[in-house]
């Protein structure tokens, strides 16, 4: 994994690389592996995770196809300054 230090910005590049690492998943393995996890309970665990991005799909399929209505919107209180209605995400 690489990350780019622009113009000696260290606290941009940590968190950029901190995000990385969340998206690859280093930091649930970490915790995963502070502690033995037996055979039977690793595969309850992946059946449990396989059903839930399952169902996941599932549910993003059938917004697509207009069978479920889509997510709300998040609306957030607008900050000093801010235009009235704008999100922030």
């Amino acid at each position: 994994m690489q990350v780019l230090v622009r113009d000696n910005n260290v606290d941009q590049a940590l968190r950029v690389l901190k995000k990385k690492m969340q998206r690859e998943g280093v930091f649930r393995e970490m915790k995963a592996r502070r502690s033995y996890e037996k055979p039977s309970e690793k595969r309850v665990r992946e059946k449990a995770e396989a059903v839930r991005r399952s169902r996941k799909a599932a549910r993003k399929q059938a917004q697509r196809e207009g069978l479920l209505p889509a997510p709300k919107k998040k609306v957030f209180a607008a900050r000093p300054g801010a235009a009235p209605s704008t999100p922030r995400y």
